[in-house]
């Protein structure tokens, strides 16, 4: 088991590490055309090619149920902690005497909206939370995992082969019900102000997904028959979409500001890989699940912040940090999470 945690995370390690390197000689530019041709291109060639290779008809059921089940637990979490969070953030303001007069003279100065997307530690007598954008970016950091590039990669070494359809279903759920379908709809309500927001916007967005579109495509075609050269170099594009997603993550977190990101970052961190994951094992067991699909929902809940999420910021203009935080701290938790839920909800020996 942790040979294959090593070999997991070598390519993760690598291409964050080079990203974070050669951010400072590139043009600043590039992380939002990454992040765009992601959302736009490669993160719908992925879906295309995993509907069509998933054997949908022994898997249609439980599955995607406790998928979208996971993800309004993880949305109600998130929703109730971003309210806590603020209040907190409210109360600390006055008792230390504090005012809105900062705010006003912001305004005064810069738009809504430059104040919306700026830097978490550009404004320290604001209250951090009151802003759209990082309310959006911290609910999506708790609710949407990476349970593509990640997920793929480590969950199925621990789940034998008659429970992998648990695994896929559940990333491909994830991906168009979540990150694509829900997602969108959070990223575009937060990225506008109040305002800019309409149902028929918000509707218009969803819809015009590619992702969406590319999943449709996927499973309507998977009986139909594609040249090998063309079959191949869909399966082949994974190994370019994945170094790509890692490469704009590392740097947006070449981008960070010191500590302060991260330790805002800690409550959605938290939320993501311990405490959904440890309420879906409890509810699973209770529900009299058998251990090898209550381990695969349980690893697959607590994969760490979605780079999608980085994709999501970078579309519709939410704060970039706080994501990026996220995702680092995930990432460190997931080395200690990952034996803890095999030895809770698991059948077989860790090592």
């Amino acid at each position: 088991m942790t040979d294959t945690l090593f070999q997991a995370y070598v390519p993760l390690l690598f291409w964050t590490g080079l990203g974070l390197l050669l951010f400072r000689f590139l043009p600043d530019s590039l992380p939002r055309f990454l992040g765009r041709s992601l959302y736009w291109v490669g993160i719908p060639l992925e879906i295309l090619a995993l509907a069509r290779q998933t054997n949908f008809a022994d898997q249609i059921g439980l599955a995607p149920l406790a998928t979208i089940a996971i993800l309004i637990c993880g949305l109600v979490l998130a929703w109730t902690s971003l309210q806590i969070v603020r209040k907190t953030a409210s109360n600390t303001r006055l008792n230390s005497g504090e005012t809105d007069a900062p705010v006003q003279e912001a305004i005064a100065e810069k738009s809504l909206h430059a104040i919306a997307t700026s830097s978490i530690t550009e404004q320290p007598a604001v209250n951090f939370w009151e802003a759209r954008s990082r309310q959006g970016s911290f609910i999506l950091s708790s609710m949407f995992g990476n349970t593509g590039f990640v997920g793929l990669a480590i969950a199925p070494a621990f789940v034998s082969e008659d429970y992998l359809g648990w695994i896929v279903f559940y990333s491909i759920t994830h991906n168009v019900v979540g990150t694509y379908g829900i997602g969108v709809f959070l990223a575009s309500y937060f990225g506008r102000s109040v305002h800019q927001i309409s149902w028929r916007t918000l509707v218009r967005d969803i819809l015009t997904v590619p992702s969406l579109w590319a999943f449709t495509v996927g499973y309507l075609t998977r009986a139909v028959e594609l040249p090998s050269i063309l079959e191949s170099g869909l399966h082949s594009c994974i190994w370019v979409i994945i170094p790509t997603a890692l490469l704009l993550m590392g740097m947006r977190l070449s981008q960070l500001q010191g500590w302060n990101s991260l330790r805002l970052a800690l409550v959605p961190a938290v939320l993501k890989v311990f405490v959904v994951p440890s309420l879906v094992g409890l509810v699973a067991t209770l529900a009299g699940l058998p251990a090898e699909p209550r381990l695969a929902l349980v690893l697959m809940s607590g994969m760490p912040t979605a780079f999608a999420g980085l994709i999501l910021a970078e579309e519709y203009e939410l704060n970039r940090d706080l994501i990026a935080s996220s995702i680092v701290l995930t990432t460190i938790m997931l080395f200690v999470t990952i034996p803890i839920w095999l030895f809770l909800f698991g059948d077989r020996p860790i090592f």
